[in-house]
């Protein structure tokens, strides 16, 4: 084969090559994506931040987005479980302070870092946000 007898780095250049090209195929920013539909204007998707002075505040969202993420689908679960009856009233009782408790430590949290809950909703693209809309 013509492309055996040459040096392996060459090898390595034409795969970073070939990458390089396809990159410059893709749009720049997300804002050169057309909307799907083509309907509406598309928001710009959130983006961390890499600035030294807010790395601490950033990593705190992502944390507190995870945290919000199972919170909320525990809370399904929970509802779930009690409009399957599995639960005896105690179980359901303390089940239900908890998820409060655990829903006003989040809302603390978020204060103290001065995020929203709205903040911790990240934009995925065209699947849409992490979190459902609140109800």
């Amino acid at each position: 084969m013509a492309g055996e007898d040459r040096p392996p780095g060459n090898r390595l250049d034409e795969v970073a090559d070939a990458a390089a090209r396809a990159f410059r195929m893709l749009p720049a920013v997300p804002q050169d994506v057309p909307p799907r539909g083509g309907t509406g204007a598309r928001r710009p998707a959130h983006r961390v931040t890499t600035d030294p002075d807010t790395v601490e505040r950033d990593l705190i969202k992502l944390v507190l987005t995870l945290v919000e993420l199972l919170r909320q689908l525990m809370e399904r679960q929970a509802l779930q479980r009690v409009d399957a009856g599995d639960l005896t009233e105690e179980q359901e009782e303390r089940l239900g302070a908890t998820l409060m408790i655990l829903h006003s430590r989040m809302i603390e949290l978020c204060a103290r870092y001065g995020l929203s809950m709205e903040d911790l909703n990240l934009d995925l693209g065209p699947l849409g946000t992490l979190l459902p809309p609140p109800e």
